[in-house]
């Protein structure tokens, strides 16, 4: 298997040729956190570990390069906001693959949201494939608000070769979420 060094970012690109009317834009927020010299936010993103593809490729072009960027991923980051699609999109074939092949532990980041308490009460964003497998108990996941100090904290905590959240439904405690003075 690829060196695993990698974030995964994942996102429902809403059938979206513009990618200002997609989640692609909550990715580029994360792109603009990694550029800001004066944030400390650093991480490998996986996706500028394989060749880029773009959303015109052929559906077996980007299933071939999703693979590839998952092998080289230690974690995924599953950014989930209200328009989140249930089916229908690559995100739930990312997701699948994630889980299921790659065993990668995963960082669900909920947009618009100050602190997450209680996964189950946002499972109305969560794609069926997620659903399933937070249900079946494959996925190591931890939930967060999608904020620059819960994602880097995750990804600097989780990975598929270190410490894995301890099932589908964990979040950082009340407690930790009011030191960041998300609560």
């Amino acid at each position: 298997m690829a060196n695993r060094t990698g974030t995964y970012f994942a996102f429902d690109g809403l059938g979206q040729a513009d990618p200002t009317k997609s989640d692609f834009r909550y990715y580029a927020t994360v792109q603009s956190w990694t550029a800001n010299k004066s944030m400390e936010f650093n991480f490998v993103n996986s996706h500028d570990k394989a060749a880029a593809v773009r959303d015109t490729s052929k559906l077996e072009t980007l299933k071939t390069s999703i693979r590839v960027r998952l092998a080289a991923s230690n974690r995924m980051v599953i950014i989930l906001s209200p328009a989140t699609r249930k089916t229908g999109s690559l995100l739930s074939y990312e997701i699948e693959k994630a889980v299921d092949r790659y065993d990668l532990p995963l960082i669900v980041a909920y947009t618009g949201r100050d602190y997450v308490l209680s996964p189950l009460s946002l499972s109305s964003r969560w794609p069926a494939v997620l659903t399933a497998r937070i249900n079946n108990e494959t996925a190591k996941a931890i939930h967060i608000p999608f904020r620059q100090t819960a994602i880097l904290k995750a990804i600097k905590s989780y990975s598929v070769n270190g410490q894995q959240p301890s099932g589908p439904q964990r979040i950082y405690t009340r407690e930790v979420q009011e030191k960041w003075g998300y609560l």
